[in-house]
């Protein structure tokens, strides 16, 4: 599966705690990060200094559906579902 023109939910939904050229603190959920372009695409896509958790994210239907609006509340309820809270969970 390819990525969707317009899309960025994958640079926008989650967090990111590795520094990204222009966030050097990373970047919180739901904030779209710097090097989206006018299309919505990855500037420094390949580059050596996109962070790892970006490389390793591959597109698949699962997670991107089949609008931009379906891949946000995937996004937003993976994010959700893999933040560490401050209570233990029963």
């Amino acid at each position: 599966m390819q990525c969707r023109s317009h899309c960025g939910a994958c640079c926008t939904a989650p967090s990111i705690t590795s520094p990204i050229p222009g966030m050097p603190n990373g970047k919180p959920a739901g904030v779209p990060c710097v090097q989206l372009d006018e299309a919505l695409r990855c500037r420094i896509f390949g580059h050596p200094d996109r962070p790892a958790v970006c490389a390793g994210l591959q597109p698949s239907f699962e997670m991107c559906g089949e609008t931009q609006d379906q891949a946000m509340v995937y996004l937003t309820q993976l994010e959700i579902a893999t933040t560490p809270s401050a209570e233990p969970r029963t």
